[in-house]
């Protein structure tokens, strides 16, 4: 059993270690399947009858970016994520793309995911202690509640108000927060797992 275990600590941080000192090319290819993947998972979508900002998957995918990928690369998958979306691959939420897309009413949380890769893969490169499942929860949660959603709502009130429809405090949690909590701490306890799981803590 001691041996089982050791070998797969060995086979964790060997595959890590991998990851971190692969080429260039090999980081670029893996930056641009994480996008690949963002984009899939945006396609798990609930539209919600009150608010232009759906319920998606997405978000579990731009964390894992910053766990696998660190700061540089995770935070380029997300750049290839909305740059090859805006230019011509129609894998925004409900196969959408463009740039009117992309300046539409989630254009804040683009860019929350952008800074939320980034964070997540410093914290996970710089601490190692970081990486279980308790810490990187709360790691994550930051990531999630506050990088991605201070420029998510910040987005959508921009957008309503140029809409003509400006929006109170309480109705714009309502529109871009309230109802996505749930399943957001799902997502964030989700990636914290991913992260004790595979990721090495030494």
């Amino acid at each position: 059993m001691n041996i089982n275990i050791n070998s797969y600590y060995s086979t964790r941080k060997n595959v890590f270690e991998r990851i971190q000192d692969a080429s260039t090319a090999t980081k670029l290819l893996m930056s641009l399947m994480m996008a690949c993947i963002t984009g899939i998972m945006a396609q798990i979508i609930i539209p919600l009858p009150w608010t232009p900002v759906p319920i998606t998957a997405q978000t579990f995918a731009v964390l894992c970016s910053g766990l696998f990928l660190g700061k540089k690369y995770g935070c380029l998958s997300q750049i290839l994520y909305i740059v090859l979306g805006v230019a011509f691959i129609p894998w925004f939420g409900g196969m959408t793309g463009g740039l009117d897309i992309f300046l539409g009413s989630t254009f804040g949380f683009f860019i929350g995911f952008v800074i939320a890769s980034y964070f997540v893969g410093m914290i996970t490169e710089k601490y190692a202690a970081s990486r279980s499942f308790r810490k990187m929860a709360i790691t994550i949660g930051i990531a999630n509640f506050a990088l991605i959603y201070i420029p998510g709502l910040a987005g959508l009130a921009l957008f309503m108000s140029m809409q003509g429809t400006p929006v109170g405090i309480v109705e714009l949690l309502m529109m871009g927060l309230v109802p996505f909590i749930a399943g957001d701490i799902v997502k964030i306890l989700g990636a914290a797992s991913v992260s004790k799981v595979f990721l090495p803590k030494d």
